[in-house]
């Protein structure tokens, strides 16, 4: 048995994502190799962490415990994990879950989505905004699934330019799901909107995180 370090497990709507609005269950692991200037979940981007030791056969029985069966795995960079795959591939023997991992665009995903029933992977890419641009793995484009989502937070509308580049240069719309979010309270989504229309982007889908609305925005375990 492997040991992950869990700072977080709880149940709640999935906030953003293709399956916004939907329940899932949230395991959040610690630690992250990036340091993005807008990061909401600093807390548990430290390796150090305070964290529960769980098993993958005990964070599975949680799972199973809730009675969901949409499961997001976060964190911090969760692929980053020890013995991530011991977990994706425990997770994989569950074909009643429906297992998302959201993994932040710089680590390499090709291993992973080779698990046969592999989770659905929300990929970020870090725009200049977040000061982690460079670090972003393009590679990763190449793999994506129409299960699997692209996403991309804004900090200032003009980096949409940069949005539509890439979308374009890596038919990432004929792939996957394209989102574009504003980062909390930076910008006016309706900028965003007018500029969607502006520049007939039918392929790109404005998100909102739904769980900063409901709660509030720095209310953690939901």
């Amino acid at each position: 048995m492997s040991v992950f370090f869990v700072v977080e497990k709880f149940v709640s709507i999935n906030g953003e994502g293709q399956h916004a609005g939907e329940l899932a269950v949230f395991i959040r692991l610690r630690g992250c190799n990036l340091a993005c200037s807008y990061c909401d979940t600093r807390w548990a981007c430290s390796y150090e962490a305070p964290a529960e030791q769980m098993t993958e056969t005990e964070i599975i029985d949680y799972v199973k415990s809730t009675g969901i069966n949409r499961v997001t795995l976060t964190g911090g960079e969760p692929l980053k994990a020890r013995d991530i795959k011991d977990l994706l591939r425990a997770f994989a023997a569950e074909p009643e879950l429906k297992v998302e991992i959201e993994t932040n665009g710089s680590v390499n995903i090709v291993p992973f989505a080779a698990i046969p029933n592999a989770p659905a992977f929300t990929l970020d890419y870090k725009l200049a905004g977040s000061g982690m641009e460079d670090k972003m793995d393009l590679s990763n484009f190449a793999f994506l699934q129409p299960k699997d989502t692209v996403k991309f937070v804004c900090s200032d509308v003009s980096e949409l330019d940069k949005v539509c580049e890439l979308v374009d240069t890596y038919g990432l719309a004929m792939k996957c799901t394209v989102l574009i979010s504003p980062v909390f309270g930076r910008i006016d989504p309706a900028d965003m909107v007018n500029y969607l229309i502006e520049h007939k982007r039918n392929d790109i889908r404005l998100q909102l995180q739904l769980h900063k609305f409901i709660w509030d925005p720095d209310k953690r375990g939901v």
